[in-house]
C-alpha cells in the first residue's frame, strides 16, 4: 500500500467516524473535561492570597541586619513584595487573561485593580516625595523607571504583556532598594519627614473615601450636595443641583466590594 492509499483510507476513516458521531462525542467530552478543569482552577485562584511578614520578606530579600534597619526599607520592600504577589498568586495576574477561567473570575481582577492602586500611588510618592529632599532635587534613577512601569495599561496580554511591564518596576524598585542600604551609594535616600507622610496618606484618604462611598451607595441615597465644601467664594465648571442621588449599579455591587478588599490588603 503506497502513501496516497494510505492517506485515501485515513480520510475515509476520518469520514466514518463523523458519520457515526464518534468525533462528535469525542469533542463533546473533552470540551465537558475542559470546562470541569478550568472550573476547578477558577475555584482555587478565587482565593485572595494571605497577608504576610514584611520583615521576613526582608530577609528573603537578602538584606542583612544593618539594612532591615535603614530608614525606607521596609516601605520599598512591602511596595515589592505587593507587586510581586500580584504576578506569583495562585493563578498568576488574571485581569489581562483571555481564555478561560480566568477571562469568566471577574471579583479576582477587580481585587487585583484594588491592589494596584495602592502600588501605583505608592510608587508615586516614593518617586516624587520620599525619595527627593525637595521639589527642586533629582529624581531617584530608578525610582523613575520604576514608578511609570506600574501605570502600564492593566489588561495588555500581549506586545508587551502587563506582567512584563510590572516585572521591570519591581527589578528597578529592588535596584533602588539595594543602594538604598549600601552606604557607599548616598545618591539613594528615603526621607521620612512628615510632609512626605502626609502628602501620601492624603492620596490613600481620596482612594478609601471613594470606595467607601460606591460602596455605601449599593442602596442608593440622596445627600446634600457639598462639593464646594460651604465655601461661597469656591467655583466649578458646570452647575450641579443642591441635592444629589448617589446610587451604585446592583450589577458592580461585587466588583466594588472586591476592589476595597485589594485596595485594604
Amino acid at each position: 500500500m503506497d502513501m496516497q492509499d494510505r492517506i485515501k483510507m485515513a480520510k475515509e476513516n476520518v469520514a466514518d467516524m463523523w458519520a457515526d458521531g464518534v468525533a462528535v462525542k469525542v469533542l463533546s467530552g473533552l470540551t465537558i473535561l475542559y470546562l470541569i478543569i478550568a472550573s476547578i482552577f477558577g475555584f482555587i485562584w478565587s482565593g485572595e492570597p494571605e497577608a504576610f511578614d514584611v520583615r521576613a520578606r526582608a530577609q528573603q530579600q537578602g538584606l542583612n541586619h544593618r539594612a532591615d534597619s535603614v530608614t525606607g526599607s521596609m516601605t520599598t520592600v512591602a511596595l515589592i513584595e505587593v507587586a510581586a504577589t500580584l504576578l506569583d498568586k495562585p493563578g498568576g495576574y488574571l485581569s489581562n487573561d483571555i481564555l478561560l477561567p480566568g477571562i469568566v473570575l471577574d471579583n479576582q481582577p477587580n481585587w487585583e485593580f484594588g491592589v494596584l492602586v495602592q502600588v501605583r500611588d505608592l510608587a508615586r510618592a516614593m518617586r516624587e516625595s520620599f525619595s527627593r529632599s525637595q521639589s527642586q532635587s533629582i529624581e531617584d534613577k530608578d525610582l523613575r523607571i520604576a514608578e511609570p512601569r506600574f501605570n502600564f495599561d492593566s489588561e495588555s496580554w500581549i506586545f508587551p504583556r502587563t506582567e512584563n511591564e510590572y516585572r521591570d518596576g519591581i527589578r528597578y524598585s529592588k535596584a533602588y532598594l539595594q543602594r538604598l542600604s549600601d552606604p557607599q551609594q548616598p545618591t539613594a535616600q528615603f526621607y521620612a519627614r512628615a510632609d512626605n507622610l502626609v502628602v501620601w496618606l492624603a492620596n490613600v484618604e481620596t482612594r478609601l473615601g471613594s470606595l467607601s462611598q460606591r460602596l455605601s451607595a449599593s442602596v442608593g441615597q440622596k445627600r446634600l450636595n457639598t462639593d464646594l465644601a460651604g465655601d461661597s467664594a469656591a467655583a466649578q465648571s458646570t452647575a450641579t443641583a443642591v441635592e444629589v442621588e448617589v446610587k451604585t449599579p446592583w450589577y458592580e455591587i461585587d466588583d466594588v466590594l472586591y476592589e476595597a478588599r485589594g485596595t485594604s490588603w
